[in-house]
């Protein structure tokens, strides 16, 4: 897109987002000054630079690939990680904060800034090398690359341990064949961090960069969901890896499945946003639409609606603030983050449902932000864990038994 035809949509839209968080139960005070300084820095730059022209490119289905240096000077990109390779050096709540501001403008947005920061940066970090680490993570943190993370294939995604990607020890490098399906990012990545088994069927990750002869990333086309962010495949054609480029610190499923409980709990954060968002057009539309001579917010089944939505979205903020705090502690356990994820994904579609209703016709409409958010959550309520599979996830924990097989 042309410079002049952004700064046309920046002036269009300039002044329209007129967004206000609910919070009912005063959960900023327990927010530290500098988290709610991130927030406000975060808000302010949505606001500005991402409301105006996050329709349009939704409409297009195309990724505003500028944002993505903008994301990286926000801090959007691994706040969790150490400042010492160019990250925010925060805490796993100010991370969940950001999360939330981004989705609350549209999940694929986050969903481009969750990849980077927990799916490929956080392996790297967790992971890999101090030589990777300095090659990658400043990059990476800034905006510079774009980075995705393959797990999931044509055929295996609730089952990731079924995967058939595969290399093999060839002396001097790794050579590496296969394909992901599903990945966030990909059409425009600058590096993958691959999951994929060894001659013995030992999963492990490897950093492939583009540019690597027969490493090809094809373009998911036709989504009716995610349609502001980019997705597509993973192809590997007897790809030439350079044997530094291994992450050694992790064998096995243990690897992909640490990164996921990291990116879920964004998504527990995120999703919330987009609830947020909803409601607070549904209340001000309420206000403002009049029927019957007064204003739909005066009919009691519509205060029901406005009702139902600030309670779940009440217990939903509450549940995710005590989630950050044993992130922070270094306690939460994946059935806990999975129990937030699934929460609080269906929370924010049954909102968004409620709102598109209270909207009337104007809901499906790009006027409005509703029917965006809830063509997103379809997607969100199905990656990185199913909507079933998280469910699966809470049982076996509470009763110790696998049902993943039965």
């Amino acid at each position: 897109m042309k410079t002049t035809d952004l700064n046309a949509l920046y002036e269009a839209g300039r002044g329209k987002d007129r967004y206000q968080a609910p919070d009912f139960y005063g959960i900023d005070d327990l927010l530290s000054e500098e988290q709610i300084l991130i927030r406000q820095s975060v808000r302010d730059w949505v606001k500005k630079d991402l409301s105006p022209i996050i329709e349009h490119y939704a409409q297009l289905s195309e990724f505003p690939r500028h944002i993505v240096s903008e994301l990286g000077a926000v801090g959007a990109f691994g706040p969790q990680l150490p400042a010492e390779y160019g990250c925010g050096g925060m805490d796993y709540t100010t991370y969940g904060i950001i999360m939330q501001e981004l989705e609350r403008c549209d999940s694929g947005i986050r969903s481009t800034a969750s990849v980077q920061g927990s799916l490929v940066m956080y392996p790297i970090y967790k992971f890999g090398s101090e030589e990777q680490r300095k090659k990658y993570l400043p990059k990476l943190a800034s905006g510079e690359w774009l980075g995705c993370f393959g797990l999931t294939e044509p055929d295996h995604g609730s089952n990731p341990a079924g995967m058939t990607t595969h290399f093999s020890d060839q002396g001097d490098h790794y050579l590496l064949n296969g394909a992901k399906m599903w990945i966030s990012n990909a059409p425009f990545a600058d590096v993958a961090v691959v999951w994929a088994k060894n001659e013995e069927g030992v999963v492990h990750g490897l950093i492939v960069e583009r540019g690597m002869e027969g490493f090809s990333t094809p373009e998911t086309h036709n989504k009716w969901s995610l349609r502001a962010s980019a997705t597509g495949e993973l192809v590997f054609q007897n790809v030439r890896v350079p044997k530094e480029n291994l992450l050694p610190g992790v064998k096995g499923l243990k690897g992909p499945l640490t990164c996921l409980n990291s990116a879920r709990y964004g998504i527990a954060w995120g999703a919330l946003g987009a609830a947020m968002d909803c409601y607070d057009t549904a209340k001000r539309y309420a206000a403002e639409r009049q029927q019957f001579g007064k204003p739909i917010g005066a009919f009691q089944l519509q205060q029901k609606k406005l009702s139902e939505m600030l309670t779940e979205i009440t217990k939903a903020q509450l549940l995710v603030w005590r989630l950050g705090q044993l992130m922070d502690k270094g306690k939460a356990t994946p059935a806990q983050i999975s129990m937030a994820k699934r929460n609080n994904v269906e929370i924010a579609l049954n909102v968004a449902r409620e709102a598109r209703q209270m909207l009337g016709g104007m809901g499906i409409t790009g006027e409005f932000p509703i029917m965006r958010h809830m063509m997103n959550l379809e997607s969100v309520v199905t990656y990185e864990g199913t909507h079933d599979i998280h469910l699966l996830i809470l049982g076996m924990e509470i009763t110790g038994e696998n049902a993943f097989n039965g």
